[in-house]
């Protein structure tokens, strides 16, 4: 990732410096604003869905300034692009803003000085690669969720945060959710008596009929967007939210919605930074066509403590914890117990508190300024990603899997164990 050539150089330090007097001055954002030297410098790697979601979320952020956008779709990009000229503009006293540049190769973001941390919402295929060039050129990270493709890239991005001293934020936003940090709480301080088992619920897959090959739209790096990923032609229904139910580029439900609630789950359990010692499980997969993704499953893992948590499509969506006392359910609307009274409980100042995140984003921002760890670090990110693929590895297998949690190998199991990782179409590594 880093053998760039000469002349992608020159053009990138030329980047660099011609956008470097960009920075938007206080006179722009008006008098309270941040300073330019205290504002954060960003670029967005992914602008669609959830990228876009972030794009204008942070397009009127007083602490942040966009200087780039990056994606392999020109439509995207440009997109992107004139959202936040016309955003910046609106705020500048000219009533013109040409200071955000634009590229389809995040290659070139990573050699610009000026850009202190990137937000990466690509398809999940590229999350791990594009966050090690970000950490290995000095920039901090707030990547979407699921965290990695294999238990492999999740392993060594976290070790290469901690190597470079970078600050990560993955997009968990449930753990900025009152509700569910409350709910936690209440697990970890007894409030259900002792915890006998979770049962977490995620949403099913999809089939798709098999489809034609086309033509590539003259907008869309495709040898790009496929990445680490193997060859494939080119189709629609391949491309942008469609890779979701593609094995080749993502875990499906399971890592998808997976990454949310099972984290939820650890949170609670109070093993987020560990994890489970065995996994089976069985799922329907579709038989052919164009998404190969779980589509109805259940799989069970348990802690060393012997705490059971049972993932299915059949479970309520969300999570609840049962215990000898009672039970509390939590999901993005609601946070419900029995006995009712459970839920109005207080946790007092010398009980278990969790880390507070009254705003993702804003954790985010402000830990880049103190370099305190975020709510939802790439080591717990890591850990319940794990999860998730290891939930997919036993229903591909078909088999129960003894897992170590600290050497982060299956038990006596090499077929599995090969499965941690993937081989990645060159020329891209970790």
């Amino acid at each position: 990732m880093n053998e760039l050539s000469r002349r992608a150089f020159l053009k990138n330090t030329a980047l660099a410096s011609a956008s470097a007097p960009l920075v938007l001055g206080s006179g722009v954002w008006g008098a309270s604003a941040p300073s330019p030297s205290e504002r954060i410098t960003m670029a967005l790697i992914g602008v669609r869905n959830m990228g876009g979601n972030h794009l204008r979320t942070l397009q009127g952020n007083d602490r942040v300034q966009i200087l780039a956008v990056c994606d392999v779709d020109d439509n995207n990009l440009n997109a992107a692009k004139q959202s936040v000229l016309k955003a910046y503009a609106q705020r500048a006293k000219s009533g013109t803003f040409q200071g955000c540049d634009a590229t389809k190769d995040f290659r070139e973001v990573m050699a610009r000085k000026d850009i202190d941390a990137v937000c990466i919402a690509t398809p999940d295929h590229w999350h791990t690669l594009i966050s090690l060039a970000a950490i290995r050129s000095g920039k901090d990270v707030y990547c979407e969720k699921p965290l990695t493709l294999t238990i492999r890239e999740g392993r060594v991005l976290s070790d290469e945060v901690e190597r470079y001293g970078r600050v990560f934020q993955c997009g968990s936003q449930q753990r900025s959710d009152w509700r569910f940090r409350h709910a936690c709480e209440l697990v970890r301080n007894g409030r259900i008596g002792e915890l006998q088992r979770i049962k977490v619920g995620l949403s099913g897959g999809k089939t798709l009929d098999p489809q034609p090959e086309m033509p590539v739209p003259k907008e869309l790096d495709y040898d790009m967007w496929l990445g680490q990923a193997p060859w494939a032609p080119y189709t629609e229904k391949r491309v942008h939210y469609n890779f979701r139910f593609i094995l080749d580029y993502s875990g499906g439900q399971v890592t998808n919605w997976g990454a949310h609630h099972i984290d939820i789950a650890q949170w609670g359990h109070g093993s987020e930074r560990w994890g489970p010692v065995e996994m089976e499980g069985r799922g329907e997969f579709p038989k052919d066509g164009l998404y190969t993704t779980v589509l109805r499953f259940q799989f069970q893992f348990k802690y060393g403590d012997g705490v059971p948590v049972d993932v299915s499509t059949s479970h309520r969506h969300g999570i609840r914890f049962e215990g000898s006392e009672g039970w509390v359910y939590v999901d993005r609307k609601t946070i419900e117990s029995d006995p009712a009274s459970i839920v109005d409980s207080k946790i007092g100042p010398d009980e278990i508190r969790l880390y507070q995140s009254t705003g993702h984003w804003d954790n985010f921002l402000r830990c880049v300024r103190s370099r305190n760890e975020t709510v939802a670090p790439a080591e717990i990110a890591h850990r319940t990603t794990t999860i998730c693929h290891m939930g997919n590895i036993a229903m591909l297998l078909d088999r129960k899997l003894k897992w170590d949690p600290k050497e982060e190998v299956f038990i006596g199991d090499e077929e599995a164990n090969r499965m941690r990782s993937r081989p990645m179409r060159e020329p891209w590594s970790l």
